[in-house]
């Protein structure tokens, strides 16, 4: 029997609930669905931060199974918090013992972190359609003393609607500045691409 596939499903879903239930039934077959996708994001985000002199610890948003903390490791990065609204996708990534600490988060409920906690925070693959709405840049970026980088990607689903790089726009014509931008691929084997940023707050 073949294996269920979730990828083309979750850029469709528009309520918490589905999304969880997606999630918690995607995440025993996630990592492999997304690497035999060629899904090369984090490590993109993960070198730009490198290269850009982000500093740890990090917090990895959204970091589901952990496909991003591996990145990350890769990159340097050693003291590495995750946090996500998926249990069963936390699970996961507790089982690759990349992450100081693992968190499960509510998105109807502020961030649990104080400006400061983190000088830099990582939300790879996770501001787009279907996932996390473009307010959710502006909730990261509250997170954030001045200083601090937000590392980041927006697929070609959240480049195309026009409410994500509004939401940008705004945060770089307050307190912060754009560091790096680089378009590129998101999965190898899918035309699909992502424009990874880091912006600096002020």
């Amino acid at each position: 029997m073949a294996q269920t596939t979730y990828l083309d499903d979750v850029y469709d879903i528009a309520e918490r609930d589905g999304l969880e239930t997606l999630y918690a039934k995607w995440a025993g077959s996630y990592d492999d669905e997304l690497t035999e996708n060629g899904y090369i994001t984090p490590a993109r985000v993960a070198r730009a931060m490198a290269a850009t002199g982000c500093k740890g610890p990090v917090l990895d948003i959204g970091c589901g199974t952990g496909l991003s903390g591996a990145a990350l490791r890769a990159a340097g990065f050693a003291q590495i918090d995750g946090a996500d609204i998926s249990a069963p996708m936390l699970e996961e990534a507790r089982k690759k013992g990349l992450y100081r600490d693992l968190l499960v988060t509510d998105p109807d409920a502020p961030l649990p972190v104080t400006p400061g906690d983190y000088p830099t925070i990582a939300a790879i693959g996770v501001v787009t359609t279907g996932a996390a709405p473009a307010e959710f840049l502006e909730d990261l970026a509250a997170a954030l003393a001045p200083g601090g980088h937000l590392a980041f990607s927006f697929n070609d689903h959240a480049l195309e609607d026009e409410s994500y790089s509004a939401a940008l726009d705004r945060l770089l014509a307050s307190d912060f500045t754009l560091v790096f931008r680089e378009y590129g691929p998101h999965f190898h084997q899918r035309d699909m691409g992502s424009a990874v940023y880091v912006i600096e707050k002020m």
